[in-house]
């Protein structure tokens, strides 16, 4: 979360402040601020940071001592502006090397990235980054500028440049970087070395030294998302307007009350299916009667910006959705209000089960489907009902579950649980069954539907 940040004071000193190695697996929510990963401040002329830049999106590494910037490098030409993926960032340091690239090295996911520097380490230099100070991940020493996304397997190893390779490793078959659940260094951890937010969101030392962080701002929420299994978020990349905005790791969306251009603007899945059986489910905790969910197979005009006057997810993205007012079903390019439910009230959760092998979509009011429909069987879709077919004309063949208002004098708070188990910061109250053991929903899941992850879309 955006607020939050994690701090322990470390008293002993580093077994070496020439060789280090700070590893983190992060995926990013929001871009265009200052936002710390790591920070180690000793005192005003001796502390050190790694951080992504406002507007340039990169990584800066940046180690103070004794009043000079010892260190000061940004990589290039790599923009960090991917935020549906997870990074694996991991920063080698060992100024006993001679060579400046072979000093201090980034890798992201397992590729050496090239080092741009404006201060270099001298040889043998002793740097602030793993000294004994006050530590803080998420945040700097002010608890400002923080990092705004999502945190796993964050561990510094005091004492030894370590290779990428005990982090991650390259997929055989998909070539994708992937994460080890174990780290083992190659000599030991060093005095001032931990590891947390392993396997969740204990900020618990596993390392073995009791580096033991606490939660010193903002909420530290466990979530389902994880470098092994990406979960769908709402899709920040996209145009919505500057009234509109995201929150909770892009899983809440806020509509506006001030439309610009009189556009009925919306918001889409970062992840789009295209075969197979979905589900998610959609809590409005505020003006649900102006609310609109469901699915599209194209992005709007909203997002493109090719009309000054465009419309929501229905009418230019080849949509279908349910009306959080009167229950009805809006569907592609039609005004066309077709019966199917009941009318949403505020923090009533919306389910919706959408089957792109056959090509029906269904819907539920706080666990029961609408029309007397039953996902399973294949029976009470809004197809069969009347909405025009999933595979009508315009249809692009990729789907994304989506979501507006229908009225410009409202603002819509949508939580969205795409499978991590939570609506904004609460959990669901009790979990429902759900057969393929992927993601964590408030309702069952219909036998054969998956939540909308990496793993999901590969069953």
């Amino acid at each position: 979360m955006a607020s939050t940040y994690l701090r322990y004071t470390e008293g002993t000193s580093a077994t070496d402040g020439k060789k280090f190695t700070f590893s983190a697996w992060i995926k990013r929510s929001k871009l265009g601020t200052d936002q710390t990963i790591f920070y180690n401040y000793i005192n005003g002329s001796n502390f050190a940071q790694i951080y992504f830049r406002g507007s340039q999106k990169d990584i800066r590494y940046f180690d103070r001592v004794s009043g000079g910037d010892t260190c000061v490098g940004t990589t290039a030409p790599m923009l960090f502006n991917d935020v549906n993926g997870w990074y694996n960032i991991v920063l080698k340091v060992d100024t006993t090397q001679s060579a400046s690239a072979d000093k201090v090295q980034f890798y992201i996911n397992g590729e050496y990235l090239a080092f741009n520097f404006d201060n270099v380490p001298s040889t043998n230099q002793v740097l602030s980054l793993s000294a004994a100070g006050t530590r803080t991940i998420g945040g700097n020493d002010s608890g400002s500028n923080n990092f705004d996304g999502l945190m796993s397997y964050v561990a510094l190893i005091d004492g030894t440049a370590e290779s990428a390779n005990i982090f991650g490793e390259t997929d055989t078959t998909t070539g994708q970087w992937k994460i080890k659940t174990t780290i083992t260094p190659s000599v030991a951890w060093g005095n001032t070395g931990f590891w947390i937010l392993k396997d969740g969101n204990s900020v618990t030392d596993q390392s073995g030294n009791s580096n033991n962080f606490t939660v010193s701002g903002g909420t530290l929420t466990k979530t389902e998302d994880s470098p092994s299994n990406v979960f769908s978020t709402w899709n920040s990349l996209l145009s919505y307007g500057s009234t509109m905005s995201l929150a909770n790791g892009n899983t809440t969306g806020n509509t506006s009350s001030s439309h610009e251009g009189s556009k009925f603007l919306s918001f889409y899945t970062s992840l789009g299916m295209t075969s197979g059986k979905y589900y998610a489910e959609f809590k409005i905790t505020s003006n649900a009667n102006q609310s609109l969910i469901g699915i599209s197979s194209n992005f709007g005009d909203d997002v493109l910006g090719s009309s000054s006057s465009a419309y929501n997810f229905i009418y230019k993205g080849n949509g279908w959705g349910y009306s959080g007012g009167n229950g009805k079903i809006f569907h592609t390019n039609s005004n066309t209000q077709m019966t199917y439910g009941n009318s949403l009230s505020n923090n009533d959760i919306l389910g919706v089960a959408l089957d792109l092998d056959n090509l029906k979509l269904y819907f539920s009011k706080n666990g029961t489907w609408q029309n007397s429909a039953n996902p399973v069987t294949g029976s009470g879709d809004v197809v069969s009902a009347g909405a025009k077919a999933l595979n009508g004309s315009g249809s692009t063949g990729t789907y994304f579950f989506s979501c507006a208002d229908t009225d410009q004098a409202a603002v819509c708070n949508i939580q969205a649980n795409f499978g991590n188990g939570y609506f904004g910061t609460t959990a669901v109250s009790s979990a429902g069954t759900n057969a393929s053991g992927i993601g964590i929903f408030e309702y069952d899941v219909p036998t054969g539907y998956t939540a909308l992850s990496t793993k999901g879309l590969n069953l």
